[in-house]
């Protein structure tokens, strides 16, 4: 299976396995959903790149999580993406690859078109070996 498959169903388990995170949104998607209420998550694009050596066959994937909210403010994001922060760092293992690092490598909060609509957009590099 590809890192990008492996590791996003990962990483769409985990969130969904959280249960601090799952008591704070209505749904975790594993891409746009067609009908959702907010609060909710969804994990977005995927983007891989090698990062193999001689003897090791490894990617570096880009992922984006995303979460909406409504509200006259986006304070209720601030502690939903803390617990998407500690998941992720904490995914190991994905049908044949090993995460071998994660960490944050932009976030961006931005107002959406829906009324007091919020979105919070994080986008994470994992890096990850066969194995």
């Amino acid at each position: 299976m590809s890192a990008e498959v492996a590791v996003r169903r990962a990483v769409v388990a985990a969130l969904r396995g959280d249960a601090d995170l799952m008591a704070g949104l209505n749904g975790v998607f594993d891409g746009t959903p067609g009908r959702a209420s907010a609060p909710y998550g969804v994990v977005g694009d995927c983007v891989a790149l090698d990062w193999g050596a001689k003897d090791v066959e490894g990617r570096e994937l880009t992922l984006t999580v995303s979460l909406f909210d409504v509200g006259e403010a986006p304070s209720r994001l601030a502690g939903l993406l803390g617990r998407v922060d500690a998941v992720l760092r904490a995914v190991g293992s994905a049908e044949g690859w090993r995460v071998v690092g994660a960490r944050l490598v932009r976030s961006r909060l931005s107002r959406t078109g829906a009324r007091d609509g919020w979105q919070a957009m994080v986008d994470y590099r994992l890096r990850v070996v066969r194995g």
